[in-house]
């Protein structure tokens, strides 16, 4: 008999039969693994359709690097590089999501077609954050957040990381039902890289199950992230960069489905959308 893992999903987004991919268009010149290659409006919005070409279920645009030690972009700018990408996006069908803290920009995105608000601050960095998501009635993604880029890796210090983190994320969840957004537009992302050395990220991936039991669907998002470097980095040598991290963050993609992950979030889809399909053929011969 097939079996099906009840991933959940969002309210007022397409429903997938498997972990859904969502592919990343970085529109600045600083993000970690591919700053400055689509930073023109043209050819970010072209690398958009190719993620969705070449099996990308939604495209998550960001203006603003999250990477460690990242200065923050002033609003305007960050409005410049995001808001055209969405709409070129959004006018061609894609379902766009956007990488945003802020309100503004949030909603801006919104108007020009994202139905998709993804904060990294889970709404912590912009107390406008959370009512304009509430009023503009679209899904949001409350991801673990301890602070800003400049002091992530300072605030990366836990007794029990999956303990700490699932704490963490019932309190945020709470302070955004209880400012008005809709607990069935919520989805949740345990932040991996986010103030988490090695160890916590891989600990979080191994109890994945744990935390789907926050009851909301599950974003995970490895993809090329520092821990998978340490992780490939052979003995007394430097981990292998940012892009040479593909094939770890599709084994990531393949485990976190088979946990029960709504969707990863990625920036080489080809193999991330094969691996989520494997484990669906999978998870239906069980």
């Amino acid at each position: 008999m097939s079996t099906t893992i009840d991933r959940g999903t969002a309210r007022g987004l397409p429903e997938w039969d498997r972990c859904a991919v969502m592919g990343v268009v970085n529109v600045t010149p600083d993000s970690f693994s591919d700053g400055g290659r689509w930073f023109d409006t043209t050819a970010a919005v072209k690398h958009g359709l190719d993620l969705v070409a070449e099996g990308a279920d939604l495209v998550d645009v960001g203006g603003e690097s999250t990477r460690p030690g990242a200065t923050r972009v002033d609003e305007e700018e960050e409005l410049r590089r995001v808001v055209p990408v969405v709409r070129g996006l959004a006018a061609e069908g894609v379902t766009v999501s956007v990488d945003t803290m802020r309100a503004r920009v949030a909603a801006r995105a919104v108007e020009a077609g994202a139905v998709l608000v993804n904060d990294v601050s889970g709404g912590l960095a912009d107390p406008a954050m959370v009512p304009a998501v509430a009023a503009a009635e679209v899904p949001f993604v409350v991801m673990h957040w301890r602070g800003f880029s400049q002091d992530m890796n300072s605030l990366a210090v836990y007794d029990d990381v999956v303990t700490e983190v699932l704490a963490e994320l019932r309190t945020r969840l709470d302070a955004v039902v209880a400012g008005g957004i809709d607990p069935e537009r919520i989805v949740v992302d345990p932040g991996l890289g986010f103030a988490k050395l090695a160890p916590h990220d891989l600990a979080l991936v191994a109890h994945l199950p744990e935390l789907r039991a926050l009851g909301r669907p599950l974003l995970v998002a490895a993809s090329r992230k520092r821990f998978l470097g340490h992780v490939l980095a052979r003995e007394g040598a430097s981990p292998p960069p940012a892009r040479e991290r593909d094939a770890a963050t599709a084994a990531v993609s393949a485990l976190a489905a088979h946990a029960g992950a709504w969707a990863v979030r990625v920036h080489e889809v080809r193999a991330t959308a094969d691996a989520v399909r494997v484990a669906r053929a999978v998870e239906g011969a069980a």
